[in-house]
């Protein structure tokens, strides 16, 4: 995989930016990043109101956009993970941290291929329960959709997880398929031992066809 691309925009007065670009100049002579673009919103502002952008250091790696002062070791990870699942899944999980869910709906919604990097989210035993219910929101708004659907095989692993709550969730996203293919992941639920999975994956075998 190539080195993702980074966009910085910076102006005069911002006390971060000098040293978020020195990192990406470092970073740009190391090969992490394949090539640097700089823009001074002062001398540019129509490239900010383009990006809705409204405070500086922004950082766009790849896909990944991050707002304020990042370390150079932080910028190194995410140019790392810039353009892969992970990568985006950790993005996703750091916007809904900050309560950016429609951000997040805005871009599955324009490109549902994303959806993909909802799961780790829901596998994530650590992810708050705002997170969780953020991915929840995301999840839920395709159901019945064939990017919902395209992701079974994913979520029937899921549905075998050693924590409970992810297997209950994912029991729930399988019934939002609405197809009779997630039938026999959901019936193995049915003996569980958590008495909150076997009633999700009852409540979901009814939803299907």
């Amino acid at each position: 995989m190539s080195a993702p691309d980074a966009l910085l925009l910076l102006s005069s007065h911002c006390p971060h930016c000098p040293g978020v670009l020195a990192a990406l100049a470092d970073l740009l002579k190391q090969g992490v990043i394949g090539r640097l673009e700089a823009i001074n919103i002062e001398q540019r502002p129509e490239v900010a109101q383009a990006l809705g952008v409204r405070s500086v250091p922004w950082t766009r790696i790849g896909r990944i956009e991050l707002l304020g002062s990042q370390s150079k070791s932080e910028l190194a990870a995410w140019a790392a993970k810039a353009d892969s699942e992970a990568g985006l899944a950790d993005w996703f999980h750091l916007l809904l941290k900050e309560g950016q869910l429609p951000r997040v709906q805005a871009m599955v919604e324009a490109e549902p291929g994303l959806l993909a990097a909802v799961l780790p989210i829901v596998g994530n035993v650590d992810a708050s329960l705002n997170v969780r219910l953020g991915a929840g929101v995301l999840l839920e708004h395709f159901a019945g959709s064939d990017t919902l659907r395209a992701l079974m095989p994913r979520l029937a692993e899921l549905s075998q997880h050693p924590d409970a709550r992810v297997r209950a969730d994912a029991c729930h996203y399988l019934g939002l398929t609405g197809d009779a293919a997630a039938k026999p992941w959901l019936d193995a639920r049915l003996s569980d031992e958590d008495a909150d999975v076997r009633e999700i994956a009852a409540e979901s075998l009814l939803g299907l066809v």
